[in-house]
């Protein structure tokens, strides 16, 4: 082969290999909810990096029938690979044909924890008694208009028999990505507590971490991630909710506040 029939073949191959590795690269879509997305946000460039794939990310409340709840976003139409959030609401998804059952795979556990504005005194919330009177004696209160925010809102404030005593001092915080984090709420000085997922508290500056709410009160809060049914870029999209539940991947969700289901 002489020099110039060489030089066209490896120009040849090296469009081809181009046009291979363009075509195997995808865009993948997810919708994500709060509760998981500090560990996502540091998790995805890893991810871009050693497979090729862009990712391509949409942020809403897990529940709800607001306009920017993944439920809702979902019905529209709007384009998505993997959904993740709070896994009772993918198992609602599921139930409406909206997610894939058979693609769940749990990434992460939370807690509902509290804070205070930094500087301002911690409240004792180590026994159930002493966190019902914390919620009688603060002056007001902000809580998540997501899981936890339902939870406390209509479940443990009843339980706890304070609930009229609450209603009138109590905020719900719409989330991202329109909205902002209930700590967000409290370290500016507009609500004198803040309830919201672990995750979703501890990085944010002007706040104090009070700690988790009673064990015996506590609902424990479980993060999946789901194929949507109507994904389009499978294999990229289920490369990604494996690596997101990789042993690889559990150091950076220890970190944002959340116990990885890799290290059971």
């Amino acid at each position: 082969m002489n020099r110039r029939a060489l030089a066209r073949w490896l120009l040849a191959l090296a469009s081809s290999l181009l046009v291979a590795g363009a075509a195997s690269a995808a865009d993948v879509h997810v919708m994500i909810s709060a509760g998981f997305f500090q560990a996502y946000s540091e998790l995805v460039p890893v991810f871009e990096k050693k497979s090729g794939h862009r990712v391509v990310t949409t942020r809403g409340p897990s529940l709800g029938d607001s306009p920017e709840a993944i439920p809702s976003r979902l019905k529209r139409g709007e384009p998505a690979d993997v959904v993740i959030g709070v896994g009772a609401s993918l198992d609602e998804l599921v139930r409406q044909g909206l997610v894939r059952a058979d693609s769940k795979v749990d990434l992460a556990r939370s807690e509902i924890g509290m804070v205070v504005r930094a500087g301002a005194a911690r409240p004792d919330i180590g026994s159930i008694d002493a966190f019902r009177k914390a919620l009688l004696d603060a002056k007001s209160i902000a809580y998540s208009d997501s899981a936890s925010g339902i939870y406390l809102s209509t479940v443990l404030f009843a339980r706890l028999g304070v609930a009229d005593q609450v209603a009138g001092k109590s905020r719900k915080v719409r989330g991202p990505p329109s909205g902002e984090q209930v700590a967000e709420v409290v370290a500016r000085g507009e609500a004198e507590i803040g309830f919201q997922q672990v995750s979703e508290l501890i990085h944010v500056p002007g706040i104090t971490f009070v700690g988790p709410i009673p064990r015996e009160l506590q609902q424990e809060t479980s993060y999946s991630a789901a194929l949507a049914s109507a994904a389009s870029e499978r294999e990229a999209a289920e490369a990604l909710i494996r690596f997101l539940a990789s042993p690889e991947a559990a150091p950076t969700i220890v970190k944002a506040g959340l116990a990885p289901m890799s290290a059971r």
